[in-house]
């Protein structure tokens, strides 16, 4: 059957499609991130509808990111598509075909817009590449530098009981394109994080505080060849995590070979460890717009000099069918070592496949599979709410449906499924919504959820409303949430009943300075209540 499977994944990263025709683009900023939903705040999103995709950038490419399960005149509810984990500030991008503007209409705007000293609407050229190996083919003294960034400081403190933590995190990102108008590129994300009362534990281990998750610098030899050289997410094999040391690209018509060489970070710190050895080759092949592409990679990855994993690497994105698109992408072992024996035979691991249908512009469908090994996080700040749902969820059978019932009411669900053999990990979770959009009076938008989650050693009900409004238009913004929380633990038979009640501001002071305020307690009977505060003030570059 693995091999049946193999085989029919590899099928489909031989299938390619075509893309789509001109579409305008329309950039967003992430306000806020559940464990279920991305808010995505727009200066309009006249040219967004639901069900449509948003995309994410990474260095030289947009991959899809979030899907729009409901909109205001300004802000979405997204549902991820992406294992990784957004945060509030990330970039999105939505492109959609712009609606006919009248005659009198483009003239008037045109007019404005020169008034202003500026260009109208960004619009992006029919069948331009989504994804991009490479730099444009441009002539080298038409390389242009393009910088992008943000400084960030934030508090997190919590407070139960007579007992106070506080932590500090400070961030910083930047993406610098031809720098000085050069071949040379840069990409960084970089944070810092402390308790406050506890340096000790800093200095005990440096890099358990300061986490490098990209820094890299890239240089494009040509329009075809590049070379990058630091830490850096290839998101041709992204599974595969960060890669420090070198990976090269060379474009060959609609044919892009690559290699890697370097090493694994440390699974404890994430710091570097030069004992961690890896190289690997790669293969991907682009449809003739460049909007499909599929990838085969070849890994040897070691540990003291001794193999300690070897593994092919296939990856696959694109429409399968117009209005299904399809993401896949598994890892096959082929070396073993149990007892001193060596094993050479294959063995699937590391698979996930996603599927979205929109069957019309009100109702969407998505499906999906993941049995990838569990995943790290170096840096959490979630409630346990949140964390209990995505450790109990993210392995297994997913699938979800949404139904724009009418402009202002959307329905919708979400569901998944974690077996076994053994029957020893097994979970059942459901999560449904509705959603309002501009409420009379107080022209807010209002969220109404429920979930259920069953495992072999608890069950919970977490029942939630929330509501949010723009005070000031495009520079205030606020919303309040309440939840009702009940745990059953089955093997104690212990009940807990918990109410949350929480609160967050985004303000932006001015273009590019902006401050984040957030509040949570959660109240329990005969229990002190546990409150958190956080705060953020973010500066764009």
């Amino acid at each position: 059957m693995k091999k049946s499977f193999v085989i029919f994944c590899l099928s489909f990263c031989a299938y390619l499609m075509y893309g789509q025709d001109g579409t305008v683009e329309e950039k967003g900023v992430a306000s806020y991130v559940s464990s279920q939903n991305v808010y995505v705040k727009f200066t309009s999103t006249e040219n967004i509808n639901k069900g449509d995709t948003l995309w994410v950038k990474n260095g030289a490419q947009m991959v899809p990111g979030l899907v729009v399960k409901d909109k205001s005149s300004t802000s979405c509810v997204c549902s991820p598509l992406l294992s990784q984990k957004f945060k509030a500030g990330d970039t999105f991008y939505g492109r959609s075909i712009p609606k006919p503007v009248p005659e009198k209409s483009k003239e008037k705007k045109r007019r404005e817009s020169l008034a202003a000293g500026r260009d109208s609407t960004s619009f992006i050229k029919p069948n331009q590449a989504v994804v991009a190996p490479v730099q444009e083919d441009k002539d080298e003294n038409e390389l242009k530098q393009k910088i992008k960034g943000r400084v960030s400081a934030a508090s997190y403190s919590n407070f139960y009981n007579g007992v106070e933590i506080h932590r500090m995190r400070y961030a910083f990102t930047f993406q610098g394109t031809n720098l000085n108008n050069s071949k040379f590129s840069t990409d960084n994300y970089i944070t810092f994080r402390h308790t406050i009362g506890e340096w000790s534990a800093v200095q005990d281990n440096f890099f358990d505080a300061l986490k490098i998750y990209s820094l890299s610098v890239n240089y494009d030899f040509n329009r075809t060849t590049r070379l990058s050289a630091g830490r850096k997410i290839n998101q041709r094999i992204s599974s595969m995590g960060a890669i420090d040391g070198l990976q090269a690209e060379k474009s060959l018509g609609r044919f892009l070979i690559g290699a890697i060489a370097g090493f694994r970070p440390d699974y404890a710190d994430y710091g570097v460890n030069f004992d961690l050895l890896q190289a690997g080759v790669y293969v991907s092949h682009l449809s003739k717009n460049k909007s499909q592409e599929s990838t085969v990679a070849f890994v040897d990855q070691l540990n003291q000099l001794k193999t300690d994993r070897r593994f092919a690497y296939i990856q696959h994105s694109g429409m399968l069918l117009k209005n299904l698109h399809f993401f896949g992408s598994f890892e096959v072992d082929m070396f073993k070592k149990v007892d001193s024996l060596v094993s050479y035979a294959p063995s699937l691991t590391n698979l996930l496949v996603s599927l979205r249908y929109r069957i019309s512009k009100n109702i969407s469908l998505s499906a999906g599979y993941d049995n990838r090994k569990n995943i790290i996080y170096y840096e959490s700040y979630k409630s346990y709410i949140d964390q209990l749902i995505d450790n109990e969820t993210r392995q297994g059978v997913r699938f979800g449906a949404n139904y724009r019932i009418s402009r202002i009411f959307t329905i919708g669900f979400n569901g998944s499924w974690r077996f076994q053999k053994s029957n020893i990990n097994l979970s059942k979770n459901i999560n449904g919504y509705f959603n309002v959009s501009q409420l009379p009076l107080i022209h807010a938008n209002a969220s109404l959820s429920a979930n259920l989650l069953q495992t072999n050693y608890l069950d919970s009900k977490i029942y939630g409303i929330r509501l949010s409004k723009d005070i000031i238009q495009g520079k205030l913004s606020s919303q309040v949430y309440f939840r009702d929380v009940t745990y059953i633990y089955k093997n104690y038979e212990n009940k807990i009943h918990q109410e949350i009640a929480g609160a967050d501001f985004s303000w932006n002071l001015t273009r590019k300075l902006a401050f984040h305020l957030y509040y949570e307690g959660t109240f329990e009977p005969n229990k002190a209540t546990f409150h958190r505060f956080n705060s953020k003030l973010l500066y764009r570059l």
